[in-house]
């Protein structure tokens, strides 16, 4: 069969198709593969009983059952959840948001497709623009999202080391030169893979340089504020009309529902809304429909709070105890986790690569993610990015506990046979 440009592109070895692939199976039903390497998120009883009680209000109700799965929403999205997250975001934090800023996809991972493409690419002029990643590592998911080549340009960040085998990336401003080429600016807060939350203060030094160039700041908070908030430090939510926000319903539990929710200016969410109903005529209802009561009361606020960040923040903490425990004698570092459900390791002049390691590890019944597909856009060879796999905490304790020991003992195995 042979395949156009377009069917090339989506075909070829993404790193995401391996990730979801490996997720898929370990997942479905094979026992014997320990998975440290997805994001699904973990499921919390009382998450499900409230989803429970939701489900069945909904299946006692003709007008909310038609509306769950019995009509087409209008591309924009269902209006009655976006007049009620619009509502939320203003009254809670005064964001000059109304229902005509708020638009509906299937899923982040497709509104990430619109707004890169949308913003990157070859426009009208012929000129070419790209989309900037001011801080790598970045989420693996963006990596081959663009339809032309080389869509992302991206920096390295600068790395501060801590306390108790840990260091934090930074944005290193005094190396990021923002030209003509760009698009827009992107980053994720928390940063899958790594767990760091970019501080406030880089953030409005972010958008000076977006307001400056006249390009948007895309904030992907999938995994931060408002909600779900798995965020472990200070963050304050942040808007305004040259910002891009990126929400999601999944890491509150339900990522099978695939709802993304982006907020920006009119004249872009008339554009995804656009694009909406050329490929898929219309966004999923059932997310919404779901969630439409708990985000009308605001309660959607509260279980982001008080139910999945501390769920996340103690699985969090476990998490990182085995490390240190199992890992000890192995010249390792940890980034601070400050959110999401990931643990970004670093292993100092590793003999093999991420690839290997995870190849190895796989081997031997545990999945986690290389490091390698993390740095989309980064022009230079950097050694540090072969030197870095991604573990998440987010299964059961016994799970993980189980595969930190495990990659602790193939580590030892491999500095050991170095010497």
């Amino acid at each position: 069969m042979e395949l156009s440009k377009f069917g090339q592109k989506f075909t070829s070895g993404a790193g995401i198709i391996s990730l979801m692939d490996d997720l898929g199976r370990a997942l479905g039903g094979d026992d014997e593969i320990i998975m440290m390497g997805g994001g699904n998120p973990g499921h919390l009883p009382e998450f499900q009983k409230l989803l429970k009680q939701r489900l069945k209000e909904i299946a006692d109700c003709d007008p909310s059952l038609r509306d769950l799965a019995g009509i087409y929403d209008p591309p924009q999205g269902n209006m009655g959840f976006i007049k009620h997250c619009a509502a939320l975001l203003k009254n809670e934090y005064g964001w000059d948001v109304g229902p005509e800023n708020i638009c509906l996809t299937n899923g982040s991972q497709s509104g990430f497709f619109i707004l890169f493409n949308m913003f990157g690419g070859t426009f009208e002029d012929g000129s070419r623009k790209c989309i900037r990643l001011p801080l790598t590592p970045e989420y693996i998911g963006y990596s081959d999202l663009g339809l032309e080549s080389d869509l992302f340009i991206s920096s390295r960040p600068r790395i501060d080391l801590l306390e108790e085998r840990t260091f934090k990336y930074r944005v290193d401003f005094d190396s990021l030169d923002i030209g003509a080429e760009t698009g827009a600016i992107c980053v994720s807060r928390p940063t899958n893979p790594t767990g760091n939350v970019v501080t406030d203060q880089e953030v409005r030094g972010l958008l000076e340089l977006s307001r400056q160039h006249k390009v948007p700041l895309i904030l992907d908070n999938a995994y931060g504020v408002p909600f779900p908030s798995i965020i472990y430090t200070e963050a304050t939510p942040m808007w305004d009309d040259n910002v891009i926000k990126c929400l999601s319903l999944s890491k509150l539990g339900l990522p099978a529902v695939r709802t993304g929710i982006v907020i920006a200016r009119e004249d872009i969410i008339r554009a995804i809304a656009a694009v909406n109903a050329v490929i898929s005529l219309a966004p999923g209802s059932f997310g919404p429909v779901l969630m439409e009561k708990l985000v009308s009361s605001g309660e959607i606020l509260d279980i982001g709070t008080k139910m999945i960040r501390p769920f996340y923040l103690e699985k969090c903490k476990k998490a990182l105890n085995w490390v240190h425990k199992e890992l000890e004698g192995v010249p390792y570092r940890v980034h601070k986790p400050e959110g999401s459900m990931f643990l970004w390791l670093w292993f100092e002049d590793l003999p093999i690569s991420s690839g290997e390691l995870y190849r190895l590890l796989k081997s031997q019944g545990v999945l986690v993610v290389s490091g390698q597909y993390f740095f989309p856009g980064l022009k230079e060879d950097w050694k540090h990015s072969s030197e870095c796999v991604r573990l998440t905490y987010s299964q059961d304790d016994e799970t993980v506990r189980k595969g930190i020991a495990i990659i602790g003992r193939v580590l030892k195995n491999i500095y050991q046979e170095k010497s």
